[in-house]
């Protein structure tokens, strides 16, 4: 009777757990000591179906790995096919040359990125030439465009000669917008929940904002990594200079950094919070309908922050261009 009970206890346990790593699934078994005392029956009990990686549906999206889903359905509980990309190494290497699920993921951004933006281009200038302005989809583009430039950009980079930042500034905007909103589609995968990836859009910014400033300051530019008051008297120059020199070159590492962990962090959280709300499902029916409902108005909000993070990546990386342009001690 006890043994009885105690095997349905754990095996409620087991149902309730609402996600289980594959880490976890593929760690060795504990070694019985002779002290533990094996309790009878529990060794053939099934594992729950519930309880066979349900993070699998959600992390996915954010993991990268040399499996990539496609669309199939095989019966109710496969509606997914997979296929593994090749490996390819550099001769002579061990280095992995052909692109992993979220190297796809990247290129298929570059695709629909320029697809969309070229497509719109042509229709507004078909659109200009036959009625004398933009209609439909050219004309709200033009709409968002004209403001970020005149209203957000411009203002942001500043002084003369910062309109020719825009068109980087931009294309970082439509990148990262689009790499955010594949990762909330059926079978699509966020590569901007990668680290790597985050880090070098951040490395690709902190070499732009850095030749913005060689460009806009010439020699002057080393005044923004080695700190040289000239109204003091040499002998507090020169432990300023050496306290204050350091800080000056951390202060450019911080930046992209910064860019880095932000857009990082929000993508993984969104994706570990809807996680969280999906595992109600399989607790209680109550939670379950509570967990679900909350599960759709994240999504909804997944949608909002993936706009908003590539605005505020766009936005950050005019700001640090137009700050080095104007720098002076």
């Amino acid at each position: 009777m006890k043994s009885s009970l105690f095997r349905n206890l754990i095996l409620a346990a087991l149902v309730a757990v609402p996600s289980i790593s594959s880490a976890q699934e593929h760690a060795p078994a504990p070694v019985q000591t002779k002290t533990q005392a094996p309790v009878a029956g529990l060794d053939t009990i099934p594992a729950p179906a519930e309880a066979k990686g349900n993070a699998d549906y959600i992390m996915p999206h954010l993991t990268d790995s040399k499996h990539l889903e496609l669309p199939c359905w095989k019966n109710w509980k496969e509606w997914a096919c997979g296929v593994s990309l090749p490996t390819v190494y550099l001769p002579g290497t061990h280095f992995d040359i052909f692109p992993t699920k979220h190297g796809v993921f990247l290129i298929l951004t570059a695709l629909i990125v320029c697809a969309l933006l070229i497509t719109l281009a042509r229709r507004h200038a078909r659109d200009t030439d036959a009625i004398g302005r933009p209609k439909g989809a050219p004309a709200g583009l033009e709409g968002v465009v004209l403001y970020l430039r005149n209203e957000v950009y411009i203002k942001a980079l500043g002084g003369h000669g910062g309109e020719k930042f825009v068109p980087f500034v931009m294309s970082l905007f439509f990148f990262i917008m689009i790499a955010n909103m594949l990762g909330l589609i059926p079978y699509g995968s966020s590569a901007t929940g990668n680290l790597a990836v985050t880090g070098t859009l951040a490395l690709i910014t902190l070499v732009m904002v850095e030749a913005a400033g060689m460009k806009a300051l010439g020699a002057g530019y080393m005044s923004t990594i080695i700190y040289w008051p000239h109204d003091m008297p040499l002998y507090m120059k020169i432990p300023l200079t050496l306290i204050l020199s350091p800080i000056e070159l951390l202060g450019k590492l911080t930046k992209p950094f910064a860019l880095t962990v932000r857009l990082f962090a929000n993508m993984v959280a969104g994706h570990v919070i809807l996680l969280a709300f999906m595992g109600m499902i399989f607790t209680s029916i109550a939670l379950g309908i509570f967990g679900l409902g909350f599960a759709f108005l994240m999504m909804f909000m997944e949608l909002g922050v993936a706009i908003l993070q590539a605005f505020i990546f766009s936005v950050l990386a005019a700001v640090f261009i137009g700050q080095i342009r104007s720098a002076h001690h």
